[in-house]
């Protein structure tokens, strides 16, 4: 069905992006400074990306929803407005996950994989291990080597996304059973979400951590198409790497301390005020010990963002759901705590251009509560989030049949040269 449905739209699409190319192709929509250039080309509107927008004054925006409106959505609905601009009938939603469940089956073989790697491998090499292990089922590539008109190349592409979304909840539980020893990767339950199989497959059986990993889910579910995972994906699957391929290499950028890795950075600097103050610290102690942090000339996790102005929303909405449901917990008080006085620590320092917690702030406290304390894993769960985004936008490039990417580089020397020369 939702074949279907993205075919309906699929001719509008396409008028649509031909229409903007002929009548504003030329219009500019930056102008890229050498220090741009220099500094990882910060700012420059140099894409085009339909799914979603980080608005700096109300943060993340889906198809023109601010996100705190969908979290009371499923993800699979998330996914669908993300992919054709529409939410889901109460129809197409139980044909979507009819479609994922009958998907989400890892086959053997990739488990021997996980299980062949080292005993302390990271958990995100693990999943981008898993992806490439499935990348034989691929129906692009399948497709794509039997010849494929280019206007059909979005079919086998969405057979392959709606494939992954199947499949990632099964290989992220099944590879943090595998890694921590928690015994064999389960099986998909049809009765059941999607974000409800990935907790009951990690081994957590409890409908507070259901409605939190979907709240989690869609907060992170797409951020535009310029953040290092959704670029790097989009990058390789420009050059027609199948959907197994392009997300992997996503996952890989995610994987950084700068990027994904966040989460887990939080909770150990959140756990270090914890065990130095014995507790959830007071108000002077989280001052004392943000300040050490700064002076240390480290930087502060978890707060910050490079386009917001105030605080992200997303950690807003996890943290309200966190309030009514465990705010007794420790470790999430601390969180709360922190976001209190850390951004008149920050605002005090004078270098932080958004003094705010965002995301990344709280969510790794979310699964430090519901027993999920191994914090090399806490980047999985954003990964198997951000899926939807990604395999979205991609599917789309595939269908608007999106050029490579292919910026031009020049040299230092080129730089002088022409400065020499104005």
């Amino acid at each position: 069905m939702l074949h279907d449905t993205f075919a309906a739209g699929l001719d509008a699409l396409r008028a649509e992006r031909a229409a903007l190319i002929e009548h504003h192709g030329r219009r500019i929509t930056s102008e890229v400074t050498v220090s741009q250039a220099a500094r990882g080309m910060r700012g420059v509107a140099a894409l085009i990306c339909d799914t979603s927008v980080v608005d700096p004054d109300r943060g993340l925006v889906i198809r023109g929803v601010p996100v705190l409106d969908l979290i009371d959505k499923l993800p699979e609905d998330v996914f669908h407005l993300l992919l054709t601009g529409a939410l889901p009938s109460a129809a197409q939603r139980a044909a979507l996950q009819h479609d994922l469940a009958a998907r989400a089956a890892v086959p053997d073989a990739v488990w021997k994989v996980l299980r062949a790697m080292p005993k302390d491998a990271h958990p995100m090499a693990m999943l981008s291990a898993g992806l490439l292990a499935l990348e034989d089922q691929s129906a692009f590539r399948r497709r794509y080597s039997e010849g494929l008109a280019r206007e059909d190349y979005w079919r086998p592409a969405l057979d392959d996304a709606l494939a992954l979304i199947a499949e990632l909840p099964a290989l992220a539980a099944g590879l943090y059973r595998i890694r921590y020893g928690k015994g064999k990767p389960l099986v998909y339950d049809p009765e059941l979400d999607w974000a409800a199989n990935f907790c009951r497959m990690l081994g957590v059986e409890d409908e507070r951590f259901y409605r939190a990993m979907r709240i989690a889910v869609i907060l992170q579910s797409d951020h535009e198409g310029g953040n290092v995972c959704a670029f790097a994906c989009h990058t390789v699957g420009s050059v027609l790497s199948n959907p197994y391929l392009a997300v992997s290499a996503g996952f890989n950028g995610l994987s950084g301390p700068l990027h994904g890795l966040a989460s887990q950075e939080s909770i150990l600097w959140v756990n270090g005020a914890i065990e130095r103050y014995g507790g959830i610290p007071n108000v002077p102690h989280v001052e004392e010990y943000t300040w050490d942090t700064l002076n240390a000339g480290r930087i502060v996790p978890g707060y910050g963002h490079a386009v917001l102005r105030g605080q992200d929303p997303r950690f807003t909405g996890m943290v309200e759901y966190g309030l009514r449901y465990f705010g007794a917990d420790e470790v999430f008080g601390t969180v709360v705590r922190m976001s209190e006085v850390v951004p008149k620590v920050l605002k005090a320092h004078g270098k932080a251009k958004n003094p705010y917690p965002n995301v990344d702030a709280v969510m790794g406290a979310v699964w430090h509560h519901f027993g999920i304390t191994e914090l090399p894993y806490y980047t999985v769960p954003f990964a198997v989030s951000l899926s939807l985004g990604l395999l979205a936008q991609l599917v789309i490039n595939r269908a608007l049949g999106s050029p490579i990417v292919r910026p031009r580089s020049v040299t230092s020397e080129w730089i002088r040269e022409q400065a020499e020369r104005d």
